[in-house]
């Protein structure tokens, strides 16, 4: 007649034995997630810039008659080495190294299609587009010093990870990537690029203010 009460407490019994098994099992993963940090090393990084390419178009809606446009197109790329050490009940893998690319890859000239191709006026305005392009491509040298820099520290700010022995390696990675790319320094690099670029774009068009093309106009 007491079965009722005694199934409800072998109930509560099996899921406390549940709830502890499982706070024991993530005590030891935590144990060694924070064990793998004895394994952890200083990255070596290196960084490059990518090869560039530049493309003229006119479009169809009229332009400014006076000025082109440059659209550059600024890349970020983070090869990551790794090294998976084994550990009980799985592996830490940590950063040993990164190559990472930062820079402008393709650079597209806007001209208007009012100018015909080689034109005074065309010829004009792609000759000050060219010194756009020669302007970004500057920046990026002159900020050569602040990228490995801000790229170091990313790296650097990276601890290894822990993966059990029936995890996936791949989703490490992919959190060790995400680390890279959403990093305080990596996010203020870019931007840092970015608004050293619109002062400079801003005084190669001081250094021109299209006399020559009103020139080619004028004939």
């Amino acid at each position: 007649m007491n079965f009722p009460a005694f199934h409800h407490i072998k109930k509560l019994w099996i899921n406390k034995f549940l709830i502890c098994v499982c706070y024991s099992l993530f005590t030891i993963h935590y144990s060694l997630a924070d064990d793998c940090t004895q394994f952890k090393v200083t990255p070596n990084v290196v960084v490059g810039t990518p090869a560039w390419t530049k493309s003229v178009g006119q479009p169809a809606e009229p332009m400014n008659l006076l000025h082109g446009n440059v659209v550059a197109t600024l890349v970020e790329g983070y090869n990551l080495q790794t090294q998976a050490v084994p550990v009980a009940g799985g592996y830490c893998v940590l950063l040993s190294g990164v190559d990472a690319v930062v820079g402008y890859s393709d650079f597209l000239i806007q001209i208007d299609e009012r100018h015909e191709v080689g034109s005074c006026a065309y010829n004009a305005t792609l000759n000050h587009e060219y010194e756009h392009i020669r302007s970004h491509l500057g920046t990026i040298d002159a900020s050569r010093a602040d990228i490995k820099s801000a790229v170091t520290r990313a790296a650097n700010s990276i601890m290894p990870v822990f993966v059990p022995a029936d995890g996936n390696l791949d989703a490490a990675l992919d959190t060790m990537q995400a680390a890279m790319q959403n990093h305080p320094d990596i996010i203020l690099m870019k931007q840092k690029i970015a608004a050293v670029q619109e002062i400079n774009d801003h005084a190669v068009d001081q250094r021109d203010n299209g006399s020559r093309i009103k020139a080619c106009m004028d004939k």
